[in-house]
């Protein structure tokens, strides 16, 4: 087969004056070049396309892919990474990963919450707060944790996350309004364990591959980091991943793959469940496009542990693909605009 690859390259942003923080969910030519060279190993051809914009471009010139190997992420908005899986379905071409619906509804987290919710999946109680003035009525018990509605990868995550009263609360929401420009989502912070699970394939098809317990080390002497964004940037230094061997592995892989179903995510992903005080587990997010920097994203790290080589889970997820697209794939029939 023919694949294209879409993504957005950290250090194309970075050059047009994008901050290292704005970008930390784009990839770097190392996750490309890896993707590429097990499209390669598993007998296709990879071909480069990059953004939404490159391949809108392609696209008009009247390139065409058998399947497109998409991780971009987007720049702006709520569904910025369905942008190039809504192109490509207008176009009748099949890609990896979640559609539009699927990736909308996982980004903006308290509408993934509330779909949770109304399956029956145990996620922490929370609000959606707009303005500062709105902190006051918060009815949460303390303490919380507050963090941008729609960012990944740690963003807006910091030691001050944790809030134990109404006037930190209200510090907090304040500066996250004016940074990320977006509600903010506050819940009820969970004191227990944190996992993250991985999920390979779609639907009945789906099945976790493992969990992953997630300890931030301590740092200059401060206890119970938070997974933040400068934690994720030099996780290899900061956190410690240990792969879950006993029975809370099968709870959280039952969990996660409820949440991942109810969803309708597909192809490959992962699933972040928290414990509470009482020890019960509850997701927090899904990442149906988690990232996949070969030494660097929890993902692969995952897989790794697990005995799943890098080129293995690439594989994976193109055949998960393709035996979802089978012989329902849409016939169009788009000729250029000349």
């Amino acid at each position: 087969m023919h694949i294209g690859l879409t993504y957005d390259l950290r250090s194309d942003y970075v050059t047009m004056g994008y901050s290292e923080e704005e970008t930390a969910e784009f990839d770097s030519l190392r996750t490309v070049e890896a993707i590429a060279e097990s499209v390669l190993a598993a007998g296709h051809n990879p071909m480069p396309i990059g953004h939404i914009q490159a391949l809108a471009s392609r696209l008009a010139s009247g390139e065409r892919w058998d399947l497109v190997f998409n991780i971009a992420e987007g720049m702006y908005g709520f569904a910025r990474e369905a942008q190039v899986p809504a192109l490509l379905e207008a176009f009748g071409i099949p890609y990896t990963f979640s559609d539009p619906l699927a990736l909308s509804v996982c980004l903006h987290k308290a509408t993934a919450k509330r779909l949770l919710r109304s399956f029956g999946v145990p996620t922490p109680d929370f609000v959606l707060i707009e303005t500062a003035e709105a902190c006051r009525n918060c009815s949460l018990t303390y303490p919380l944790f507050a963090k941008p509605v729609a960012e990944g990868t740690g963003k807006g995550i910091t030691e001050h996350s944790v809030l134990h009263s109404l006037a930190e609360l209200t510090e907090t929401v304040v500066h996250l309004l004016k940074k990320y420009k977006q509600p903010v989502l506050v819940e009820e912070y969970l004191p227990g364990s944190e996992y993250t699970v991985g999920i390979i394939g779609t639907g009945s098809s789906a099945r976790a591959i493992g969990t992953l317990e997630i300890k931030v080390k301590t740092v200059s002497g401060v206890a119970d980091e938070v997974y933040s964004y400068s934690t994720k940037e030099m996780c290899e230094q900061l956190v410690d991943y240990s792969l879950v061997r006993d029975v809370r592995a099968d709870l959280a892989g039952e969990l996660a793959l409820r949440a991942w179903n109810a969803l309708g995510c597909r192809d490959a992903g992962r699933v972040d469940i928290r414990e509470d005080r009482f020890g019960r587990m509850q997701v927090l997010e899904l990442n149906p496009l988690a990232g996949l920097h070969p030494e660097h994203s929890d993902l692969p790290v995952l897989c790794r542990l697990t005995g799943i080589e890098y080129r293995e889970l690439i594989e994976e997820i193109i055949l998960s693909a393709k035996r979802r697209i089978g012989s329902s794939r849409p016939e169009y029939d788009i000729s250029v605009p000349r």
